[in-house]
C-alpha cells in the first residue's frame, strides 16, 4: 500500500461501484454473443410488431367527350370496373351530366394499370374517351 489509508466506502458510493461492476459483467457478455461466444447469463428474446403504413389511394376517373358512346362508356366499365349494368349506366349518367366521374378507388399500381388498359382500349376502338388518376 501507498501510505494512503483506505477509508470504507458509503452505501452510494458501493451501490455504484455495483452498478459498473454489473454493467461491465453485461457489456462483456454483449462483447462474447457477437463474436459467437457462449456466457453465463439470460437472454431476454422480444418479438417486436413490424409497423406498416396503409397505401396511398388512388380515384379513377373518366372525363365527358362529345364523340364517345355512352354505352362504350358502360360497356368499359362493366369490363374493367367491375361493375353491374345498372351502375355503370349510373356512373355514365353522372360523367354525362357533370363532366367527370369516378370508376373506382385503388392502390397506385392498380389505379395506373386502370387507366392505360382503359385508354388502350379506346384508342383501339377510336373513341378519343379520357380516363385519369388522383391522390385521394
Amino acid at each position: 500500500m501507498t501510505g494512503i489509508a483506505k477509508f470504507s466506502q458509503s452505501g452510494a458510493a458501493k451501490a455504484a461501484d455495483l452498478t459498473s461492476r454489473g454493467t461491465a459483467v453485461r457489456m462483456a457478455d454483449d462483447d462474447r454473443k457477437r463474436r459467437g461466444e457462449q456466457g453465463p447469463g439470460t437472454a431476454v428474446i422480444t418479438k417486436t410488431k413490424p409497423q406498416t403504413k396503409r397505401p396511398n389511394m388512388y380515384r379513377v376517373l373518366i372525363l365527358n367527350d362529345d364523340y364517345t358512346p355512352m354505352e362504350f362508356v358502360v360497356h368499359i366499365l362493366e369490363r374493367f370496373f367491375g361493375k353491374d349494368h345498372e351502375a355503370a349506366t349510373r356512373i355514365m349518367l353522372h360523367v354525362h351530366h357533370h363532366g367527370i366521374g369516378e370508376c373506382g378507388v385503388y392502390t397506385y399500381e392498380v389505379a395506373e394499370t386502370k387507366v392505360t388498359q382503359v385508354m388502350d382500349f379506346a384508342r383501339k376502338h377510336q373513341h378519343p374517351l379520357q380516363c385519369v388518376m388522383e391522390k385521394k
